[in-house]
């Protein structure tokens, strides 16, 4: 029978500063929540991998650099995120994705208030 894997309890949490629980942001976000999370840590979730020699923090950091901002990249043609060196279709189209998430959630927050984007 497989076991679950064991949760921190709050004592040991204490105990460990959240910067040295995770060395991944992924695990930083499961423990954390995603607020504790910068940008360039949730979108190198989405990136999943970097690639030799670059991991996939460091992907989103040049990805954060060369368009500014999240509202910059989501109006970014796809295409141009191939110029990203470690990113390919797969990659992009999570991004794009979560992305189009993130502005038909704002949407309907406007919506309830009346207001459109």
């Amino acid at each position: 029978m497989k076991q679950k894997p064991k949760k921190i309890t709050n004592r040991v949490r204490e105990e460990i500063p959240a910067y040295k629980q995770w060395k991944h942001p992924g695990g930083k976000l499961r423990e954390l929540g995603p607020k504790a999370l910068s940008t360039k840590e949730l979108l190198s979730i989405l990136i999943s991998t970097g690639y030799k020699g670059k991991s996939a923090e460091e992907v989103a950091d040049d990805i954060i650099n060369k368009f500014g901002s999240l509202e910059k990249l989501s109006n970014v043609p796809l295409a141009k995120l191939l110029e990203i060196k470690g990113l390919g279709d797969v990659k992009i189209i999570r991004i794009a994705a979560a992305l189009e998430i993130a502005r038909r959630t704002s949407q309907e927050i406007l919506d309830k208030n009346g207001k459109k984007i």
